[in-house]
């Protein structure tokens, strides 16, 4: 019995191997491999690709963006003036340094008048580290009040002609020059946006005394608070300095200059004309030019 089983699995046995190699081309063996292995397909979509990951990918985030630099009030535009005399007006852009000035007289000189008082106190502060009270007082009211005592003092303590050299060297103006006093040195308008420009980086008057000096500037008042910065907004003009200067000269004219140091930019007018107009003609010329370079051209 025992020998008859075992010729029985050895015959199966056999036949088993007899048939693979006719079940290997029908392909009984790859079959069940490759069926295993196909993915399946959604009924509601496409195959998923095998070769993507199941996982999701990390987004990669996008870097913050830069920070917009709010444009400056004034605007280089053109600018139309209704007078008989002469006049010129520039706006510095203070970020770039690029000054937009009129033409034909960019660079055509007006006595300065009270405007060059602000550039007497810078110098005076800049080499004088510790002056007493009483000099800080009289540096006050030259540049709220426009003092004029106070102005012939510093002219003289700063070297008289010796500053406006200074100032031409430092400032790096370009059109101006001394005369025979403070209230007569000559300057373009160009040359003014260029030292207002100075006085608010404080290469002028240096850091221990810029912020007071803008401070001062910012608080003139009385007759030398006209111009420029009666028109600007009132947060804008709660942050400019100026410095005016106006003169009746025995010539028969006024001559009207206004300066205004903004925030990002630096603007001046300049004005002569017949006095018979009054000095409120000059005064509406300066406020005139700053209202046309806050319309924005498109």
């Amino acid at each position: 019995m025992r020998k008859h089983v075992g010729l029985v699995i050895a015959a199966l046995l056999v036949a088993l191997i007899a048939a693979i190699p006719y079940l290997w081309e029908r392909g009984v063996f790859q079959r069940g491999n490759a069926v295993s292995a196909a993915p399946t397909a959604s009924a509601d979509g496409p195959a998923p690709n095998p070769s993507s990951s199941s996982s999701p990918k990390a987004t990669e985030s996008a870097p913050p963006a830069a920070p917009t630099l709010a444009a400056p009030l004034l605007h280089a535009a053109p600018v139309t003036v209704s007078t008989t005399g002469f006049w010129s007006w520039a706006l510095m852009d203070r970020n770039s340094g690029q000054i937009t000035a009129s033409s034909p007289n960019a660079g055509t000189t007006n006595v300065t008048a009270s405007m060059i008082k602000a550039w007497l106190a810078a110098d005076y502060l800049r080499r004088n580290a510790s002056p007493s009270s009483a000099t800080m007082k009289q540096l006050s009211i030259m540049i709220r009040d426009s003092d004029n005592n106070a102005a012939s003092y510093f002219w003289k303590a700063d070297g008289a002609s010796a500053t406006i050299g200074r100032l031409v060297s430092m400032c790096g103006l370009t059109d101006s020059k001394a005369y025979i006093d403070w209230a007569h040195t000559l300057m373009s308008a160009r040359d003014a946006t260029r030292m207002g420009a100075c006085i608010g980086d404080g290469r002028a008057a240096g850091p221990k005394w810029t912020e007071w000096l803008l401070n001062e500037m910012r608080n003139v008042r009385g007759a030398g608070r006209f111009g420029i910065i009666s028109v600007l907004p009132a947060d804008v003009a709660s942050k400019t300095a100026i410095k005016n200067g106006w003169i009746a000269k025995s010539d028969g004219k006024w001559h009207i200059n206004c300066m205004a140091v903004g925030p990002d930019w630096v603007l001046s007018v300049m004005t002569v004309y017949p006095a018979s107009k009054g000095m409120g003609h000059g005064v509406d010329i300066c406020k005139s030019v700053t209202q046309q370079l806050m319309v924005k051209q498109e």
